[in-house]
């Protein structure tokens, strides 16, 4: 049997810790995403994660720092995911624009898109100084600077000027997507924003 030294227990203790954390960020962003923040609780999310409600506690004082957390974990995602489907059009502006596009389209027409997370948390906090609506905005800060930067690697006339329009375009569809179906306007939203690319390209 190997000694259990101070070191290794120490590593034991911090995998231990990590792995309670991600248990209830696991099971608060579930439900946070398919139900809405404010109508889930903390004593739900301690139910359906099976960890002690001081256990909560110690990783997140509050709930909004719960939260939090969960935009950051979406965040991190949504860009590494970003990644993947830009890397199918490297070295092209317009072929990763072609398939950005694509993956949002793909990902609203799933079975499980309930919106965007960032769009729904914004929606549910008003106040401008709350900490996840400060979470959201800087989700939609950096979508705009990575469009606009694609936008000038284009070609564009008016890189900033592509870059809202296809903004909006992509958080429209986020928010008609989960209401009218892939069948509704949505359907449309790869073919609108070619058109917006090609335009942009002939100013």
């Amino acid at each position: 049997m190997k000694k259990r030294t101070a070191e290794t227990s120490k590593v034991s203790d911090e995998q231990g810790v990590l792995s309670v954390r991600e248990r209830l960020l696991e099971t608060a962003a579930r439900l946070f995403y398919q139900e809405g923040v404010r109508a889930v609780g903390v004593d739900l999310v301690v139910e359906r994660s099976g960890v002690a409600k001081t256990s909560l506690y110690r990783h997140f004082a509050t709930k909004d720092d719960l939260v939090v957390a969960f935009l950051e974990r979406e965040d991190a995602e949504y860009w590494s995911d970003w990644e993947s489907a830009a890397a199918q059009g490297k070295d092209d502006a317009e072929a990763e624009l072609q398939a950005l596009l694509r993956w949002i389209a793909e990902h609203i027409a799933g079975p499980k898109y309930r919106g965007c997370p960032f769009l729904n948390v914004a929606t549910e906090f008003p106040a401008p100084a709350h900490p996840a609506r400060a979470v959201a905005r800087r989700n939609k800060v950096e979508l705009h600077r990575r469009l606009g930067v694609l936008a000038r690697k284009l070609g564009a006339r008016k890189p900033d000027e592509l870059a809202d329009q296809l903004v909006l375009l992509i958080d429209g569809a986020y928010m008609n997507g989960p209401l009218l179906g892939k069948k509704g306007p949505a359907h449309s939203f790869v073919a609108a924003g070619l058109a917006l690319i090609l335009a942009a390209q002939r100013r």
